[in-house]
């Protein structure tokens, strides 16, 4: 049986009272400070100051905690405010919202991708996607139209999400801003460009306005729905 359908045992008279969702918590906590790799079942029992075998009473595996920990994530990203007919507003919402949740928790963007996640939260923001993309021209009630469009809106999103996670990580890495690495690129990439090398990339560098990474994924998320209205 899924964690999902199997009753959280009742809680015990203790010096340290366990939970589902505080175990959870704790897990978060540990992911956020040092990555996926500080979370386990006994690290987390020792931040409960609970002994391991307690949380076997509440988690079966690991792998059901790291379910745990995305839900409650999902939890995080507000419902859309209602925007009538304007499914691209309620999907950038949605998809803003997955954006904002992988930057503060960056482990988050680690456990995107592949097979759906089936936590109440993580269900409720997909069918929130699909009511949305329901509504864009020519899609409808055709399931393979409408599948399609997550596809791409998913793939999309996990792109760019992990893209702006893993710049930040190499940040850190380096102790160097991006600001900082442009400029101790440039030198190198002038020389190659006024050599008349890379010609498109040379447009791009001199003439892009060099958009922060929040409007460079709506701009890029803009095209995408464009493409989506146009293709239905």
């Amino acid at each position: 049986m899924l964690i999902w359908e199997r009753p959280e045992p009742s809680a015990r008279a203790s010096l340290s009272p366990l939970s589902r969702d505080r175990i959870v918590r704790a897990a978060i906590k540990l992911a956020d400070a040092d990555g996926l790799q500080a979370v386990s079942l006994r690290k987390v029992a020792a931040v409960l100051d609970a002994g391991p075998m307690r949380l076997y009473r509440y988690v079966d595996t690991k792998e059901e905690l790291l379910d745990l920990m995305v839900d409650a994530v999902y939890g995080e990203i507000p419902a859309p405010p209602p925007e009538g007919d304007d499914w691209r507003a309620e999907v950038r919402s949605l998809v803003r919202g997955i954006r904002g949740a992988a930057l503060r928790h960056e482990w988050f963007a680690d456990l995107l991708g592949g097979r759906p996640h089936l936590g109440p939260a993580a269900l409720g923001h997909l069918d929130a996607t699909l009511t949305a993309l329901r509504s864009a021209p020519g899609i409808g009630d055709d399931p393979d139209a409408l599948m399609r469009a997550l596809q791409a809106v998913n793939g999309y999103v996990l792109g760019a999400v992990r893209h702006e996670i893993v710049e930040l990580r190499a940040e850190r890495a380096s102790g160097l801003t991006e600001h900082q690495w442009q400029a101790a690129a440039g030198p190198y990439l002038a020389r190659a460009f006024a050599a008349g090398r890379y010609p498109a990339l040379a447009h791009v560098v001199g003439n892009g306005s060099h958009q922060d990474p929040a409007e460079m994924f709506d701009a890029g998320l803009d095209v995408l729905l464009t493409g989506i209205a146009a293709g239905a």
